[in-house]
């Protein structure tokens, strides 16, 4: 089964010979591997590469445990460079490799060398590809499937399709299990001995189950507005239990890292200017975030709204929670101050899009709603409700377009139409 992900193969074959190491970044398990291993490797043999011109390494496999020290590595890499035609090396979890970024610093150096690395934690590749390489380092971010690349091989109708990519999430794997019960301990278990254990290790936390509780508290509040504050006053009233702001934030800084979770910080769209707290916090997978409740609490309209942020940062946005300042005064003659939301504020270069997110609309009082603080921009970008079942898009009297989330996640160009 070969799933289609020219989002990132194209960005791949854009970055050929640009002499920049390209780093693919993503949480565990998102496919890192096989974009570079089968679909890029592919791309090029289709091109006309020689095979033995491909070099490439798995560093977390056990027969390449060997590769991992650069006193062995870098001499094999150097003994397979024979000619001077172009050598693409394809490096799978770089960040196993010691002193990688003098490794990859030599490499470059070579003019018949183009890098491809993959690595899954965003502090120690990401965010340091960009002082430890000083400009010489290109990233491609992938995430889980979308719901368009989840229904280029699922079997069956949008709306079942829908039903299991909201529960089970994108994380490919999943589509080779068949039962419910099967995907489910896959999840589970992924979860527990990969993604837990990974943080837990690499940090050295020593209070795994304080972890472990703020991953549900985050799992069961998703979309809902937050800070190390308010995590540390749940965890005095519900666990019973003291935990420090600062602890709070550092355990909610690693999960970042690891790509399980991201946020979405509160924007005044009249005032254009950021404000720092509280701020939204959402699953990069569904179904790792489902996993995390035992499967116990699935509400649509919370996923829908999760998987739409999720589709809008695969699409390259950056995703604000928009906020809308009202003044004016009650029925004593009072000023009082009211803040509506925009669910998110989408901007890329110089596009800019408002959305809100409702799961059903029955009726104008819902309509009204939804649009008051779209309609209270100040600006004429573009404005969007999304709704599950909306049969076709269509531009309400008010000038919002209304569509369904099918519409929206299976067209790439839907916010453009």
């Amino acid at each position: 089964m070969e799933i289609k992900r020219d989002r990132y193969l194209d960005k791949l074959i854009s970055k050929e010979h640009n002499g920049l190491i390209k780093v693919i970044t993503g949480m565990r398990r998102c496919g890192k591997s096989y974009l570079l291993f089968t679909l890029f490797k592919k791309h090029l043999l289709s091109e006309g590469v020689d095979e033995d011109h491909i070099i490439e390494i798995a560093f977390d496999a056990f027969e390449n445990k060997k590769y991992r020290d650069p006193d062995v590595l870098y001499p094999y890499l150097k003994e397979q460079i024979k000619d001077d035609a172009m050598y693409y090396v394809l490096l799978d979890e770089v960040q196993l490799l010691s002193e990688f970024e003098s490794i990859l610093n030599s490499l470059i150096r070579m003019k018949n060398v183009d890098v491809y690395v993959t690595g899954s934690n965003a502090r120690f590749l990401s965010k340091d590809v960009i002082t430890e390489f000083r400009g010489r380092g290109d990233e491609v971010h992938m995430y889980p499937l979308s719901f368009a690349e989840f229904m280029s091989v699922y079997q069956g109708t949008k709306q079942d399709g829908w039903n299991e990519y909201m529960l089970y999430g994108g994380i490919p794997l999943v589509l080779e299990f068949g039962t419910p019960d099967q995907k489910i301990a896959f999840l589970k278990s992924l979860f527990e001995e990969t993604y837990i254990s990974d943080i837990v290790g690499r940090h050295n936390i020593r209070n795994k189950a304080e972890l472990e509780e703020l991953l549900n508290i985050l799992s069961s509040a998703i979309g809902s507005l937050t800070n190390p504050e308010k995590l540390s006053a749940t965890f005095q009233t519900v666990k019973k239990k003291k935990i420090s702001n600062s602890t709070i934030k550092r355990y909610i800084d690693y999960l970042c890292d690891s790509f399980l979770i991201d946020s979405a910080i509160r924007y005044d769209v009249k005032g254009k200017k950021y404000i720092d707290t509280p701020v939204k916090y959402y699953f990069t997978d569904m179904g790792l975030r489902n996993a995390r409740l035992n499967f116990r609490q699935i509400e649509e309209t919370h996923s829908m709204e999760n998987i739409i942020f999720n589709e809008l940062k695969m699409r390259g946005f950056n995703v604000d929670v928009g906020v809308i300042v009202q003044y004016g005064t009650n029925d004593k003659g009072n000023s009082i101050r009211k803040q509506l939301e925009i669910d998110f504020v989408c901007n890329q270069g110089s596009k800019r899009y408002y959305i809100q997110s409702a799961y059903a609309i029955p009726d104008q009082a819902k309509m009204e709603q939804e649009q008051r603080s779209l309609m209270l921009t100040g600006d004429f970008f573009k404005r969007f409700i999304i709704t599950k079942d909306t049969p076709a898009p269509y531009y309400n009297e008010s000038g919002v377009l209304i569509m369904s989330v099918y519409d929206f996640l299976l067209n790439e160009n839907s916010l453009d139409n």
